[in-house]
């Protein structure tokens, strides 16, 4: 499965890349978790501003951006950098109405989407109807609207990933070593924070700059950009593909446990097999593109 991450700075540290990466997934939804938890003060507008803005400055500073982009290179910035405004934004939006780990799960549906699209092979359709079953186990027929709107923000959500993940890997072709994959990414979240700030600052008011509110985004932008995307790369850098895929395969169900510590949110039986179905299934395609 690709990488949410372009290039960031190297983690200090002597931990393996299978914990570097099962840490990545860890802090990615624990920033996600704590994000929720300000949803009713700040909204979920108000804390993707948060986390772009802080996640921005931090990079910013540790990049310093000094190279001049050419004009294909900054298009594929600006691109990889809405789509990243877009999944975060769904997915926080989605979360506002549904559990994380079902949003989550939904969402995962993005990268699997990239895995298997076009793929003739027969075992594919194998992994893409046990997704579908997943999502089918996901979404009870008699749900309010809630749970229908958080379905399509979390499926929306999932596409834009999809169409990070295409823009990210062509950014990384084209940016070649890690100083100027790491700028452009440190680029692509500041398009990202001058596209979700505005909305965030109208949405949350006078919340957005309670000391609780900013210590809270701090965290989110540190936990979910800053540390999950450095620890990714690092863990990319020293274990094959195919295994990092399967270890960031999980995050379905570390979301799922991250709501249940940090939200008190406690799925049911069929909820737990649906993220076992998309977890299996996102394992299997990777697996199967080794």
């Amino acid at each position: 499965m690709p990488s949410r991450a372009g290039a960031v700075a190297e983690p200090v540290g002597v931990l393996g890349p299978s914990t570097l990466a099962l840490t990545s997934v860890v802090s990615m939804q624990a920033g996600q978790a704590v994000a929720k938890q300000f949803f009713d003060v700040a909204g979920p507008l108000g804390m993707v501003a948060l986390r772009f803005g802080f996640g921005a400055a931090v990079l910013l500073a540790v990049w310093r951006p000094r190279v001049v982009l050419h004009s294909d290179v900054l298009g594929l910035v600006l691109a990889v950098g809405t789509a990243l405004a877009g999944t975060t934004t769904l997915i926080f939006l989605a979360a506002a109405r549904i559990p994380l780990g079902i949003a989550v799960t939904l969402q995962f549906l993005g990268p699997l989407a990239v895995a298997i699209v076009g793929s003739q092979r027969r075992l594919d359709l194998v992994w893409a109807a046990l997704a579908a079953l997943g999502v089918i186990l996901l979404v009870d027929r008699s749900a309010g609207p809630m749970l229908i709107e958080g379905v399509i923000l979390a499926l929306l959500s999932a596409a834009c990933w999809a169409a990070y993940i295409v823009g990210n890997a062509a950014l990384g072709a084209r940016t070649g070593d890690a100083r100027s994959g790491g700028s452009a990414f440190a680029l692509s979240i500041a398009w990202a924070a001058l596209l979700t700030v505005p909305a965030g600052v109208a949405d949350a008011g006078p919340a957005l700059v309670r000391l609780d509110v900013l210590a809270g985004g701090f965290l989110v932008a540190h936990l979910s950009t800053v540390v999950a995307n450095t620890l990714e790369l690092k863990a990319l850098r020293r274990m094959p593909p195919r295994a990092f895929g399967v270890l960031m395969s999980l995050e379905p169900a570390v979301a799922a446990l991250a709501g249940m510590a940090f939200l008190g949110e406690h799925l049911g039986p069929y909820q737990w097999l649906a993220v076992g179905c998309v977890v299996i299934a996102s394992t299997g395609a990777i697996r199967t593109h080794g």
